[in-house]
Order: C-alpha cells, then sequence, then structure tokens
C-alpha cells in the first residue's frame, strides 16, 4: 500500500485569517557574501509576522531587538531575501487566502503579487532576482495537491511547471539558475527530493529510500 507523507507546510494554510499548527521555515540563501539580516517569521505579538535582525541576532551584548517588518491580524511568514537584499518575498493570508506578497527590506511598499482562490506559498528567488518559484494547488482539488509554478519578480507571466495527480512542493533554485530542485510524493515510498530544468523539463529523482526526503536547498560554492 502506497504511502504518502504531506508536507509540513500544509499545516500553514491560511483560513479566516489565522494559522492552523506551524509554518516552515524559509529556505536558504543562494548567493555567497558578507553576512547580512536574518529575515524570520515568528508568532511573539499574537499571529506569525515577519521579522528582521542583525547577523548576532538579539541575545549577547551586541545584539539588537528584530525589528518587525508587518504587523496585520493575518499569517505572514515564509520571507525570502531577494538575492540583492533590497526585497523580501513571503506568503500572507491578510486577504483571506494564502498568496505571495514582495515588500522592501525595511517592510515598506507590501505588493501583493499572487491573486487566486488557491494556496500560494513557500516563494524562492532566482540567483538574477528576475523570477521567482512558488508551490500552488490553484489546478488541483483539495487543499494538499501542490505544484511548482514560476513568475517574473513583478508577478506577470505566471507559468505552471510541474504537472502530476501527487504533490510537488518546496521549490528552491540552483546557484546558476539553470535548475529548481524540490520536494514531491511521486515515489511510492514517501516525499523524495527531485530535480527539473527552471522551464520544468528534464525532471530528475535526486534521493531513495524509504524515509521521507524534502525541502532541498543549494549551496553555492565559495
Amino acid at each position: 500500500m502506497r504511502r504518502r507523507i504531506a508536507p509540513i507546510v500544509l499545516a500553514a494554510l491560511v483560513l479566516g485569517g489565522g494559522v492552523l499548527g506551524q509554518a516552515t521555515p524559509p529556505a536558504a540563501a543562494v548567493v555567497p557574501g558578507a553576512n547580512g539580516r536574518i529575515v524570520f517569521q515568528s508568532t511573539r505579538d499574537g499571529d506569525f509576522e515577519v521579522y528582521s535582525m542583525g547577523p548576532k541576532g538579539e541575545l549577547g551584548k551586541r545584539g539588537k531587538k528584530a525589528r518587525k517588518l508587518t504587523s496585520n491580524n493575518a499569517a505572514d511568514f515564509a520571507p525570502a531575501w531577494s538575492p540583492d537584499g533590497k526585497r523580501i518575498a513571503f506568503a500572507s493570508g491578510r486577504d483571506g487566502n494564502s498568496e505571495i506578497y514582495v515588500m522592501n527590506a525595511d517592510g515598506s511598499k507590501p505588493t501583493r503579487l499572487t491573486t487566486n482562490p488557491a494556496t500560494d506559498n513557500l516563494p524562492a528567488w532566482s540567483p538574477d532576482g528576475s523570477k521567482i518559484a512558488f508551490q500552488s494547488n490553484r489546478d488541483n482539488v483539495g487543499p494538499t495537491f501542490y505544484e511548482i509554478y514560476v513568475m517574473n519578480a513583478n508577478g506577470n507571466n505566471q507559468t505552471r511547471l510541474t504537472t502530476n495527480t501527487v504533490e510537488d512542493f518546496a521549490p528552491t533554485w540552483s546557484p546558476d539558475g539553470t535548475r529548481i530542485a524540490f520536494a514531491t510524493s511521486e515515489s511510492t515510498e514517501s516525499n523524495q527530493v527531485f530535480s527539473m530544468a527552471a522551464d520544468g523539463s528534464q525532471r530528475r529523482r535526486l534521493t531513495k529510500g524509504s524515509g521521507s526526503s524534502a525541502f532541498p536547498d543549494w549551496q553555492a560554492k565559495p
């Protein structure tokens, strides 16, 4: 009998402005360089909001309090830095369901990029900052079947990259921008990690085994 393990992010579905369970953490940066600010999600003020803090965090003699970048009654979560460090993509339920937004690094000028009644979340920037990959269940029946999509950084040209009767989720770009790694429930054992070309072609399975493998991230070579 096939054993299917749903991704953790499904517990972060936004419903009526609230959050059911915990959302997944954002992916790590793909561009090397000096240590800048850290963006994260937190429920410290009651619901998920996006914060940023210095590389030394909030503890210790040089630690400074984190800055709150979003503030509303719905959940703001899964933040991801743009490669140039000037913008942050994130998911939010502020308009009734989980959609992808982008804002400046200081939290100003939040802009909604996706607009549909489905669940869009886990944005991931391409290394050149021109595109954002994300997961969505807009073309599937039920709340738990995600596929991988990509769009321009301004929200235009939203394109579906995967088409399956199972779930593809948690996309992350290769440092050279030519491939996207992601997790899928396609395997008969459990979730496994796959990769594909940036246009959705050349789908390849990368992991094996009976355990669940998910939420990949690429290392940028020094």
